[in-house]
């Protein structure tokens, strides 16, 4: 089992709309039985609330389902079982490690890195961007690159 973890700051814009693009992708490819996918805060505000009303719009046009998602915080256990955890930007990745990545097995990395040449290192948060759309595009491409990189890695 594959297990793939993604994080924002909140777990309620960037990384409940990356675990469900991520999750819809594996299905597609019917090889969902071999990865566990999740998301998740590095803070604590938004504890057991729903993705953004913006999220759950991009989820809705995409037909992926949201009701089991909640906001919670990465733990302990993230990093004893993921073998991927994937920031949204460089601030999330200093947090990931600060929370205990520096000894974790998982490989940490942002989700823009695996888009080549792109322009955008990083995904601004729609929280106080307002922008639902430069989300959504830019977590496709990171989606599409990082499940190409894992299927070359696990041979899948």
């Amino acid at each position: 089992m594959i297990k793939v973890v993604f994080v924002c700051l909140g777990n309620i814009c960037r990384s409940p709309m990356a675990e469900g693009f991520f999750r819809q992708k594996v299905e597609e490819a019917h090889v969902a039985d071999q990865f566990d996918i999740d998301s998740a805060a590095t803070g604590s505000w938004n504890l057991g609330n729903p993705p953004h009303r913006g999220t759950q719009k991009v989820l809705e046009k995409h037909h992926i389902d949201f009701s089991h998602m909640r906001a919670r915080k990465l733990n302990e256990a993230d990093f004893k079982t993921a073998d991927y955890i994937i920031g949204m930007d460089d601030s999330n990745v200093t947090d990931i490690l600060a929370l205990g990545g520096e000894n974790s097995q998982a490989s940490i990395h942002k989700l823009m890195d695996f888009v080549p040449n792109s322009d955008n290192p990083s995904i601004p948060d729609p929280y106080y961007t307002g922008d639902f759309d430069e989300t959504e595009r830019l977590i496709s491409a990171g989606i599409e690159g990082l499940f190409q990189k894992i299927r070359l890695e696990k041979g899948i």
